[in-house]
């Protein structure tokens, strides 16, 4: 096999495998969004005192007792609870909270529709702005081609057309 086919065989090679191990990452991320959106509102619904203080008061424990388990003033304590209220507290320092209050803190990113219909959505509307630039193009050219399959066959090879890392920029 000459060296510029087996090189670009291994390059394809490497983009499918890419492509692979991008697909099995998006699965197993749809799969935990999909336990978070199916707890629904259960789960997304905040204390309205914020989790530390429901916690806390949930277990008896007074703002100085969880303020000694912190190695904190009360007064930070206080501004602690008052910053997850607001919601401008830092993770470390709510995950500090949580070791405190004997919890884990659970931080997630959740999608709110699996992430590989997000990539279908977009690749599609890649394709189809490319599509409308190139229909364009061949209008002028007195080109423009009738072919009710186009599109089915567009459809088939838009991963190959719109690779995942086209997806996401501007259009120009």
């Amino acid at each position: 096999m000459p060296v510029g086919i087996s090189l670009r065989v291994m390059m394809m090679s490497n983009v499918a495998s890419r492509k692979s191990m991008l697909s099995v990452a998006r699965r197993r991320l749809d799969e935990t969004g999909r336990i978070f959106r199916d707890a629904g509102p259960r789960i997304r619904s905040i204390p309205s005192g914020g989790w530390i203080g429901a916690i806390r008061e949930a277990l008896g424990m007074s703002v100085q007792d969880f303020a000694d388990r912190l190695g904190v003033t009360r007064a930070t304590a206080a501004k602690l609870e008052a910053n997850e209220r607001r919601r401008t507290i830092q993770l470390d320092s709510l995950q500090r909270a949580a070791d405190a209050l004997g919890c884990d803190l659970i931080y997630a990113l959740v999608p709110r529709e699996p992430l590989q219909d997000m990539v279908t959505e977009r690749r599609m509307a890649v394709l189809k702005s490319m599509r409308r630039r190139t229909q364009q193009n061949m209008r002028l050219e007195a080109q423009e081609v009738d072919d009710p399959q186009q599109e089915e066959h567009l459809l088939a090879q838009a991963e190959l057309l719109v690779p995942d890392r086209l997806l996401w920029r501007k259009e120009k």
